[in-house]
């Protein structure tokens, strides 16, 4: 792997991408730690710091994708979640929207079309995003209990108010604009590679405070063990990522004319994971919801402190077992939209193709649900399992909690870019006649 890198920066082409790709990296991490005009500083790391010393992680996920600059106000605080959410909003509605779902078959020309709806999309979300977070940091509420939390916006001036929006707006879209420019001059996979810098980011501190907090052999035997632990992890959820279901087809020869074609064989693959990380952050998005209506909601109600008492905290034994349904349902909902086995089937039968002992048509498009059905439950199960474990496993380290660094949703996205990403990079090295990073 190292000699293929070697390879790689030796190749001109490639060295120009990658140094490209890293200045790029370098411009939105600057730009994560640049405050929003109007905010105070000083009252601002006081605040995260008081959250970070009591776990308060009701904002994790969205700070997780911006690479902790949702906390810290700055013109990159919404990050690249606008466009995670456009973008799974056009995906649904694709199947919903007869005009979405022609786009979709166009081609080239109908995805170009598809994309500029999403940057859009993405655009409004910012801004509503960014009202809500404005709104939020003015009334104090997004860091409770911080003694200063009242005083991050000093002035509360519509000016001021309109500035802070439109400024973290213009931020998403410049995050969104590098993205793209990763994807076309870059490596590739720009919107991905983000994500990844993006959460891969919090690894280093988190890490630290878990050595921090620790009491054997000054907190490195729980270092160590995490570290472990995290390795054992990513193992796991590379041979899972790693796995299909090949189904076979074969294609009947055709003679037009005086020359035969077909007569070839190819299979279908079909991932055990095939939803990969959309449900887990499904069933993340939709638990915030309650307690985000808890702590927005005055006075002392049963309602708010029951919810308080079991849907904010991670560890609790219901939040577990909701998270968990949430995770399976969301699996089978997202491989029901995104693959069509009728649609498929219809292909093949077009093109002269057939699955070896099964009927072309109707016969094959339920031979295709079968086996979907078959393999989404335990790919449903392992993405439950995997976002659900690692904070139970550590939760004796460091206060870990669903959004700690080698949690579902990281692990998962951590290890599915940089798959997708040392693919990509392989496939341009054994274009030039080099031994990739796989052998």
């Amino acid at each position: 792997m190292l000699t293929a890198f070697a390879r790689a920066f030796k190749t001109p082409d490639l060295r120009k991408k990658l140094l490209f790709t890293l200045a790029i990296i370098v411009l939105y991490r600057l730009g994560a730690h640049v405050p929003v005009p109007g905010v105070s500083y000083e009252n601002v790391q006081t605040c995260v710091d008081a959250a970070q010393k009591g776990n308060n992680s009701l904002f994790g996920l969205v700070n997780m994708f911006s690479g902790g600059a949702l906390l810290q106000i700055t013109i990159f605080a919404l990050g690249i979640m606008p466009y995670i959410t456009a973008s799974i909003i056009l995906q649904l509605l694709t199947v919903v929207i007869p005009r979405l779902e022609a786009l979709k078959k166009e081609g080239q020309s109908g995805q170009a079309k598809i994309t500029q709806y999403t940057r859009y999309l993405t655009v409004a979300l910012a801004v509503l995003q960014g009202t809500g977070l404005v709104a939020t940091a003015r009334s104090g509420a997004l860091f409770s209990g911080c003694p200063v939390a009242s005083e991050i916006v000093p002035d509360q001036s519509i000016f001021v108010t309109i500035t802070m929006v439109i400024t973290m707006t213009a931020g998403t879209a410049a995050v969104m604009w590098l993205g793209e420019l990763i994807t076309d001059r870059g490596i590739g996979n720009g919107m991905s590679i983000l994500m990844f810098i993006s959460i891969a980011a919090g690894f280093p501190g988190a890490l630290w405070a878990i050595k921090e907090s620790g009491t054997l052999a000054k907190g490195w035997i729980e270092f160590g063990t995490v570290i472990l632990i995290g390795f054992v992890m990513v193992g796991l959820v590379v041979f899972v990522e790693q796995a299909q279901r090949r189904i076979p087809v074969q294609y009947a020869k055709r003679m037009i004319g005086r020359r035969s074609y077909g007569g070839t064989s190819t299979y279908i693959p079909l991932k055990v994971n095939q939803a990969g990380v959309i449900p887990v952050i499904f069933a993340s998005s939709l638990l915030y919801i309650p307690a985000l209506v808890a702590q927005f909601s005055s006075g002392n109600s049963a309602w708010k402190t029951w919810i308080e008492a079991h849907f904010v905290k991670g560890d609790h034994p219901y939040y577990i077992a909701t998270y968990f349904l949430l995770i399976v349902f969301f699996a089978f909902f997202y491989v029901a939209i995104s693959f069509n086995p009728e649609e498929v089937a219809d292909n093949m039968k077009k093109y002269g193709g057939f699955i070896p002992g099964i009927r072309a048509g109707r016969p094959t498009a339920e031979y295709l649900s079968y086996v979907l059905n078959r393999i989404t439950w335990p790919g449903s199960l392992y993405l439950g399992l995997i976002a659900l474990v690692p904070t139970m496993a550590l939760a004796g380290f460091g206060g870990a909690n669903q959004n700690f660094p080698f949690g579902g949703t990281s692990i998962l996205i951590i290890v599915g870019v940089g798959l997708e990403t040392v693919k990509q990079i392989e496939s341009q090295l054994q274009q030039r006649n080099y031994e990739g990073f796989l052998r």
